[in-house]
């Protein structure tokens, strides 16, 4: 279960979070939070993303399928949060990427808090313990037939519902 932060959040450079946020991966920690026009945030979980250094830019990358909410609220709002969150926080990561927030506000469901960014608009949650702001600075649709023909099979079988990748240049990343 999150526990809410009990320390205030301090801005840092990312690199000094690069190698957490990637590790996070592997043990399925890190949500993505996205929130439209409508100011009514969503939260969901991601397994797959990178970041690096691309144009000279910190930039975090990640892959939403068009099918997700989160993909038409990144589409409106160009912006985007990556939250990792503690160890222990595994059964509300595998929530927040099996329901929609089509259909129920996770943040409720879960006792997630929201808190404001540094940054952009869209908010970062305050009982993870590390967040990345994004803004988007560019976007391509995976091409299938471009794609390594095992990677294709295992990953999306029969489905055209193919990611969308997003390049999110980090504007400010925060930690407790």
């Amino acid at each position: 279960m999150l526990q809410k932060g009990c320390m205030a959040k301090k801005i840092v450079d990312f690199k000094e979070c690069q190698q957490e946020a990637v590790n996070a991966f592997d043990v399925r920690r890190v949500l993505l939070v996205s929130q439209g026009n409508n100011n009514i945030p969503n939260v969901m979980a991601i397994g797959w993303g990178s970041l690096g250094i691309i144009w000279k830019k910190p930039v975090f990358t990640v892959l939403v399928r068009p099918s997700r909410y989160t993909y038409s609220l990144i589409e409106e709002s160009g912006e985007f949060t990556v939250n990792i969150v503690q160890p222990g926080s595994e059964e509300i990561v595998k929530y927040c990427g099996t329901v929609s927030g089509r259909d129920v506000n996770k943040f409720e469901a879960k006792h997630l808090t929201t808190m404001a960014s540094s940054q952009i608009q869209t908010p970062i949650i305050e009982e993870a313990i590390l967040h990345f702001e994004c803004k988007v600075i560019y976007k391509n649709d995976l091409v299938p037939a471009e794609l390594a023909k095992p990677i294709r099979q295992e990953t999306y079988g029969g489905s055209s519902d193919f990611h969308r990748i997003y390049f999110g240049e980090v504007v400010a990343c925060q930690r407790d």
